[in-house]
């Protein structure tokens, strides 16, 4: 399963590496929505990973510099790889959301969550590509795998 989960962390930051290049391909055109969204995409990631940890973690919403983001994307899969190696995965962990909610899940549960929510904004992304006349990026996970 840990080799599986790792297959999807190295899908997710492939196809968010994609969106990256082709906003700043195309910033002219691109919209702040777009830019926030990519940012909200990788600070949730990053801050998933930092629940694990109890680490510091991003804010939800931050704008980190466009030129900081294929790092962040990066650094990212990478903290999820060694979390994977290293930890139990049926491990639970107790954390707080943005309001102050406390609640616990298990390792595995945070990180499907981190997969499926990066997934989830890359197609609001693809939707105002599309919109803003830009051709959207086909990041089905079959296609990633051909």
């Amino acid at each position: 399963m840990k080799e599986k989960l790792i297959d999807l962390f190295e899908y997710t930051c492939h196809f968010n590496k994609e969106m990256i290049k082709c906003i700043s391909e195309n910033m002219t055109k691109t919209d702040e929505k777009t830019i926030s969204l990519i940012n909200h995409t990788l600070n949730a990631h990053q801050i998933w990973n930092s629940r694990i940890l109890y680490e510091k973690s991003f804010e939800v919403w931050q704008i980190n510099p466009f030129e900081s983001l294929d790092d962040i994307n990066h650094q990212n899969l990478l903290t999820s790889v060694d979390i994977i190696e290293n930890f139990d995965l049926d491990q639970r962990r107790e954390y707080q959301n943005s309001k102050g909610t406390k609640f616990e899940n298990s390792i595995f549960e945070m990180l499907f969550h981190t997969i499926n929510h990066s997934t989830y904004h890359r197609g609001q992304i693809n939707t105002l590509l599309k919109q803003n006349g830009i051709d959207p990026l086909v990041t089905d996970y079959t296609f990633y795998k051909r």
